[in-house]
């Protein structure tokens, strides 16, 4: 073949491909036509790469054939996540600030509680915060991380979705753990959080108490608290005196053992019921107490009007002071009661018609009024009474001055509480006592840590005292207590039913009385209010009783009278026999607050009589202890020996 040859067989070649490029359709031809017909037909695969050429190449021409596309019936938004698949784009889109949100969240350790409530643990400048994902602390870090990842700020609906997808992952794959607030505990050693900006925790047990960096329980930060400073060892507890207006001995011992109850995670806590009249530092016996162990902005508040309230001040806060009251309604009392030995709230939480908002704690509280508030017997039987007395002009100081003075000291005096705890934490497993109040375990802290600071049975002299000396005010502000204790005055029994004894204390009460709103309605009510004022009256010897009588099963109430009453706890009061030899207390004259010559001008708040008067620091708890138990045993109950001319349903010990 020559050259001309192969020249014309090559021309043909080129022209036969050429003819056949030109029956080749393009896959875009008719392309709108066939989606009004089939809208999936422009995700055909041949097509995807026509389209995704012709944007990448001719976007001029792209853009009006993909209105068309979408005018002809086809889904834009399928077609432009599948143009961008076929182009490489594995993603699918670009990601939201939601999605930035969460993935910058992913270096916070997420956790929940047990009541669902998540948290998260944040590594700041070095050091672990713990926040609850939906606090506004928490939105404020992931908004700051934001910003520091794009320079902008992220809308409130992606800042709610991320919330709402950390919170899930916070509940459903992370462990649960306990969040403490100023106390916490964990495998028998106590935390206390000093709310620093370092947030560090003071660490206790029974060999000693260190300042911690990393604490292992997990500490939340509430509005409104403020740090603690850090504590100093070698401090006395009679430096704290200076700036109490207590009077005695026994005022003393008890304030510090309530700031030593303070310091434990959980109850029964004692209320703290300050009285006295103006001029007596009730509210800055209250406000030195409070910045000691649980500092905070707001440290004085007034009552709250709900149920609700009042537990959302105990969940934000370990510390709760009430000031300048003039009484306590009923419920208040209640909801004091459950406060003191722990309780709960629930409420229906908003927008929901089935789920519940819940509230749970048990908190110590302080209360303060010119009266005596605390006069229900349930919440008087978990109380501690401090009288005050007024202070002298001349003996006056400035709460600037006073302030200053504490806030030198306050480092001291927390170190020296701390001592104490160590103790209670070393002495608590072996520590006993013959009979147990209704504060048991306050009773039984209390009693572990007094050897820090005070001879042995200091505390149970004072607690004892105090107890008997609040038993005429809350029977005094009982009307039926009072009428009850009038009723057996001029007898030893009385039997009846309830209807009759209603009557018979109307006619001792008086008219007035009998007709106010605080009296009875009938033989029912009577009953409960019984059953209320029973411990009390049983401590100055009269015992209610119930019992069924008759075909008719009628219910009689019999009421004895003891003519040797002894309060319930005296068998194990550990007071020496000798007591009177030390009976006056010696007064508060390291304070400053009393003038030398008011020694014993009122009536001490810790009691009166005999135990009023005895010396808290000569009175060992087990000498004392076995003493009256030997007692008890030798001389049994008036049971033993029934007066003759009685009839037999009760006895007296003469």
């Amino acid at each position: 073949m020559n050259r001309d040859d192969r020249s014309n067989e090559a021309e043909d070649l080129i022209a036969d491909a050429i003819n056949a490029a030109e029956h080749i359709d393009d896959p875009l031809d008719g392309l709108v036509d066939r989606t009004t017909t089939d809208p999936g037909a422009p995700l055909a695969p041949d097509i995807l790469v026509r389209l995704v050429a012709m944007k990448k190449d001719d976007p001029a021409a792209f853009e009006p054939l993909r209105a068309r596309l979408k005018e002809a019936g086809c889904r834009v938004t399928v077609l432009d996540k599948a143009i961008s698949e076929a182009s490489g784009n594995t993603g699918g889109r670009r990601p939201t600030q939601a999605d930035i949100l969460i993935k910058l969240a992913q270096c916070a350790e997420p956790f929940h509680t047990s009541d669902g409530t998540g948290f998260a643990d944040l590594e700041i400048k070095g050091h672990r915060e713990t926040w609850r994902i939906r606090s506004k602390g928490f939105r404020h870090w992931l908004a700051h991380r934001f910003f520091e990842a794009t320079g902008g700020a992220p809308g409130s609906e992606a800042l709610q979705s991320a919330l709402n997808v950390i919170e899930a992952k916070a509940q459903f794959d992370a462990p649960q753990r306990t969040v403490h607030i100023r106390v916490g505990e964990q495998d028998g050693r106590l935390y206390l959080d000093l709310c620093d900006e370092m947030w560090r925790a003071v660490e206790i047990d029974s060999t000693g108490w260190r300042l911690i960096d990393r604490p292992p329980v997990r500490f939340r930060r509430a509005a409104g608290m403020k740090p603690l400073p850090v504590p100093i060892a070698g401090g006395s507890i009679e430096t704290l005196r200076s700036f109490l207006n207590v009077q005695s001995d026994n005022d003393f011992v008890l304030a510090v053992v309530w700031a030593l109850a303070v310091l434990r995670n959980s109850g029964p806590y004692p209320v703290l019921v300050l009285s006295g009249e103006h001029g007596s530092a009730k509210s800055t016996f209250s406000l030195i107490l409070r910045a000691l162990l649980d500092p905070n902005t707001v440290p004085l508040r007034a009552l709250p009007r709900e149920d609700r309230d009042m537990f959302i001040a105990a969940n934000n806060g370990h510390v709760l002071v009430f000031d300048n009251l003039s009484g306590l309604s009923a419920w208040i009392s209640d909801t004091l009661c459950r406060l003191a030995t722990g309780g709960g709230f629930a409420a229906r939480q908003l927008y929901t018609d089935q789920d519940e908002v819940l509230f749970d704690a048990a908190r110590p509280v302080i209360l303060n009024g010119i009266e005596e508030v605390a006069r229900r017997p349930d919440l008087a039987d978990r109380a501690l009474f401090l009288t005050l007395q007024p202070i002298p002009e001349d003996r006056r100081r400035s709460q600037a001055e006073l302030l200053a003075g504490f806030e030198a000291e306050r480092p001291g005096i927390l170190g020296v509480l701390l001592d104490a705890v160590v103790e209670g934490l070393k002495r608590l497993p072996e520590t006993h006592l013959d009979k147990l109040p209704r504060m048991a375990d306050f009773a039984l802290w209390a009693t572990a840590c007094e050897t820090a600071l005070w001879a042995p049975g200091t505390f149970w002299s004072a607690y004892c005292g105090n107890r008997d000396a609040a038993l005429d005010g809350v029977i005094d502000a009982d009307p039926i207590a009072d009428a009850v204790r009038a009723l057996m005055a001029s007898r030893t029994v009385w039997t009846g039913t309830a209807s009759d004894l209603l009557g018979a204390l109307c006619e001792i009460a008086g008219e007035r009385v009998a007709n106010s709103k605080t009296w009875p309605d009938g033989p029912q009510a009577l009953g409960g209010r019984l059953r209320r004022a029973a411990t009390f009256l049983r401590k100055i010897g009269i015992d209610i009783g119930y019992e069924r009588r008759g075909r008719t099963r009628t219910r009689i109430i019999q009421i004895t009278m003891r003519l040797s009453a002894e309060p319930e706890n005296s068998g194990s009061r550990p007071s020496a026999p000798s007591a009177p030899s030390a009976s006056t207390p010696r007064p508060n004259s390291g304070n400053g607050f009393a003038a030398e010559s008011r020694r014993t001008g009122a009536r001490d708040a810790d009691g009166e009589g005999h135990h009023n008067g005895s010396t808290v620091r000569s009175n060992p708890l087990r000498t004392n202890g076995e003493t009256v138990a030997d007692n008890a045993d030798a001389n049994p109950p008036a049971e033993s020996a029934p007066e003759k001319t009685r009839s037999p349903g009760w006895s007296a010990r003469l």
